[in-house]
């Protein structure tokens, strides 16, 4: 039986590391970013063709599209660094595109026809459907029996997912909160997030797709360019963010997303420590195969094991004291949670 497992958190947690691990072993396959990919959109109400479905797939994410021509990629976009026959500036690039297929072949333009030839056939389905298809379909394309996604600041998807796969299975991963929260600071992906999360704020809108003129017009100079298709890169690169403000953020994303894990059955959920997975990466990726539900490959273990670059480890200890003690006091609602949550 295939089994389906999400691996979520807050993102700067060692995820995409953890993504290559599991992708090199050879039972699983790995969809990176899909969920990141697709995002709200990706789960309409009611019945979808196999066409629909294919459109929500290989539209481009409107975002991302405006990160890279902008001039703001995120590094996790892989279809950028071996570009093909899809560019921002003509087609625009799929979202499956731009971070799951090239994480599963070095030809995702190929797969990306492959798979458009057979999905767009489908017949009539929900799309929580559609997206068991399609994971059988990747499944047998690669010979894989258990199928892991993992995505970035995914926390938030908890309840989503519960509803939508309710025998899947889930891993919280996790990192020292003042690491992760610089991290974050120095990232260009969840700087552009803080500042939309701002916008919001400011407003009172929950989704940026749902602001209104005047809410625009009464945002900031600093703020207001950031909605337009066109704005300077200098505005998320550049802005003086404090730490402290993703570490506020560190929190409540681990918070909520902890209180969200605690309602699922116990065997359905587990937890998994970036720290421990440097100090014994071994018997924490064993742990989470039998999670998964595929065999600790000793070759494979190994092999994880020497992917794991533990140097950015401790690097929120290097800052100045008031600021280090700034970060942890910031961090302490998220750092509770989770020490409650490991029990």
């Amino acid at each position: 039986m295939r089994t389906l497992t999400f691996v979520v958190g807050t993102g700067r947690s060692g995820s995409t590391a953890l993504s290559g691990i599991v992708n090199a072993h050879p039972d699983v396959l790995s969809l990176n970013e899909l969920l990141a990919s697709v995002q709200s959109r990706g789960f309409p109400e009611g019945l979808l063709d196999g066409g629909e479905f294919w459109r929500l797939l290989a539209d481009p994410n409107p975002l991302f599209e405006r990160m890279i021509r902008n001039g703001v990629p995120m590094p996790e976009f892989v279809y950028t660094h071996r570009p093909g026959r899809f560019t921002t500036d003509t087609t625009g690039i799929p979202a499956l595109s731009l971070m799951v297929l090239p994480h599963l072949t070095d030809d995702p333009d190929g797969l990306f026809d492959e798979l458009e030839k057979q999905v767009r056939g489908w017949p009539n389905r929900t799309a929580v459907g559609h997206y068991e298809a399609l994971f059988g379909l990747l499944c047998t394309r690669f010979g894989r029996s258990a199928v892991v996604e993992r995505s970035g600041y995914s926390l938030d998807r908890v309840p989503l997912l519960r509803k939508a796969f309710p025998q899947a299975r889930f891993v919280h991963l996790f990192r020292d909160g003042p690491d992760c929260a610089l991290s974050m600071s120095r990232h260009t992906g969840y700087r552009l997030i803080f500042l939309l999360r701002e916008i919001l704020a400011r407003t009172g809108a929950e989704r940026v797709e749902e602001l209104t003129e005047d809410q625009v017009r009464s945002l900031p100079p600093e703020l207001s360019p950031l909605l337009a298709e066109r704005f300077d890169s200098a505005l998320v690169l550049d802005r003086d963010l404090r730490s402290t403000g993703f570490a506020a953020l560190w929190s409540q994303l681990v918070v909520q997303g902890v209180a969200r894990l605690g309602e699922l059955p116990e065997p359905l959920r587990t937890t998994l420590a970036y720290e421990d997975l440097l100090d014994e990466p071994r018997e924490e990726l064993a742990r989470l195969a039998g999670f998964i539900g595929v065999e600790p490959l000793p070759q494979w273990l190994d092999a994880g094991a020497a992917c794991l670059d533990g140097s950015r480890r401790g690097a929120s200890r290097r800052l100045p004291a008031a600021e280090l003690a700034a970060l942890r006091e910031a961090c302490a609602p998220g750092a509770e949670a989770l020490a409650g949550s490991r029990g």
